[in-house]
């Protein structure tokens, strides 16, 4: 018979490893959350000792920083982390919720995928492969819709039709965008009027913390356009890459989708409602290569319309945003009949990634793809290579999960034409713990 103690956080993961609990399943309420809550400790540590491995791998951290110092002092190998993930997980299946609240029973489900996720993500840094979809739906719970070329053929066509002239559609489209460029002297004062109107409209709706706040940066030589880094205590580093042009579309959508209602306010609310309120430490730690990552990509891109639904956006671009950045503001329904239909290209940079990541496309045809299909420049194209380089099919989190949570939130009653009821479905997905297969 094996002797069992009651572990220590640190100690958890070997007693579980040794068998230890697997007669005992928790089934009282108190024996439950006892049991999550050592759980999430142990899955707390296994994320930082990941984080030795791949340094983008932790995305935030503000918990106890003697479990950061105690991660960078020992490396843990990747095999120890996997089976210690494992064993969590199998420990999490032995677990009775079902007579908890909703809250817990998505907590359980929420640490079940993160661990299954953690240690898929583990197998791959020790050389497993997985096809585009496989890995996607191991890391992200999902999978992304595949089109055809006839289907983005058919989306050009349209787009052909709307910017008639000389020369190939993307140099067409690039000339047309080149008339809606914000100055680079102008950036900053367009992007702090974007983020400001941004925050007014999200705190008319959501109760933001006190003391909330971020700082903006702006960098270059990055394969992403923006990012949040969030700090702990309702604040975060955004840091903006300016390399190429920014069109002014990319104002509202940045401020949106790094500050409000977006990453800023996601981790924020995380923070404020299931750490700070609950102990929930697991919300502590951000492992960018989990399901989670779909729930906050896809909802800061969906926030933007929760924040300016249809034309609300269009009038604030065409009597703040275009004159700050000395466009011409009689030419913003213009712009935005080009801007939506190029948008429908989103699923287009999928199939160059799945191609790609499959090693059935080299770079060049990439980029060919995605030049031809999603009408981007050679420029962002070999940039966005080097996205699928760093992040793989970590592209699905931005459209899929924009239509995946757009898709719950309107099937729970928030419509457009509901904004209330949207903004309170938003609001309770962001403090949750539910997940991409908790949205179908």
């Amino acid at each position: 018979m094996r002797r069992c103690t009651t572990p220590t956080a640190f100690a958890l993961a070997a007693a579980l490893a040794a068998g230890c609990g697997a007669d005992r399943p928790a089934r009282s309420g108190t024996d439950v959350l006892a049991a999550l809550d050592r759980v999430a400790e142990s899955y707390v540590q296994l994320v930082l000792a990941m984080g030795q491995h791949d340094p983008n791998y932790v995305d935030a951290y503000y918990g106890p920083e003697a479990w950061r110092e105690e991660a960078e002092a020992t490396e843990r190998p990747l095999s120890a982390i996997r089976s210690t993930a494992d064993s969590l997980t199998a420990e999490l299946g032995r677990l009775e919720t079902g007579r908890e609240d909703e809250l817990v029973r998505l907590r359980h489900t929420y640490l079940t995928r993160q661990l299954a996720a953690l240690s898929a993500y583990a197998g791959l840094l020790q050389g497993e492969r997985l096809d585009f979809d496989a890995e996607s739906g191991a890391l992200y719970d999902a999978v992304a819709p595949s089109h055809s070329e006839s289907h983005y053929a058919a989306i050009l066509e349209r787009l052909d039709a709307l910017l008639p002239g000389e020369g190939p559609l993307i140099e067409r489209l690039e000339r047309f965008r080149a008339d809606f460029v914000i100055p680079r002297e102008r950036l900053d004062t367009v992007f702090q009027a974007a983020i400001a109107e941004a925050r007014r409209r999200t705190a008319e709706h959501i109760a933001l913390p006190a003391g909330e706040s971020f700082t903006i940066e702006y960098v270059t030589d990055k394969p992403w356009s923006g990012y949040n880094w969030y700090q702990g205590g309702a604040r975060s580093l955004i840091q903006l890459n300016v390399e190429f042009p920014i069109t002014i579309d990319r104002a509202l959508d940045l401020a949106a989708h790094e500050g409000y209602p977006g990453h800023h306010v996601y981790n924020t609310l995380l923070e404020a409602r299931l750490v700070e309120d609950r102990g929930w430490v697991e919300f502590s730690v951000y492992p960018l290569f989990s399901p989670q990552s779909l729930i906050a990509e896809g909802s800061a891109n969906f926030g933007v319309e929760v924040a300016f639904p249809g034309d609300e956006r269009i009038a604030f671009e065409r009597d703040v945003l275009f004159p700050l950045a000395g466009l011409d503001p009689d030419r913003v329904e213009e712009y935005y009949r080009v801007h939506a239909l190029a948008a429908e290209l989103s699923y287009a940079g999928n199939e160059a990634a799945r191609g790609y990541l499959n090693g059935e496309w080299s770079a060049a045809r990439a980029i060919d793809w995605l030049t031809t299909y999603a009408l981007m420049s050679p420029e962002r194209a070999r940039q966005r290579i080097r996205f699928f380089d760093t992040y793989r099919s970590y592209v699905i989190n931005y459209n899929l999960g924009q239509d995946l949570v757009r898709e719950y939130i309107e099937r729970r009653g928030g419509t457009a034409d509901r904004p209330d009821r949207r903004w309170q479905e938003f609001e309770a997905l962001l403090a949750s713990p539910r997940l991409p297969s908790g949205l179908r």
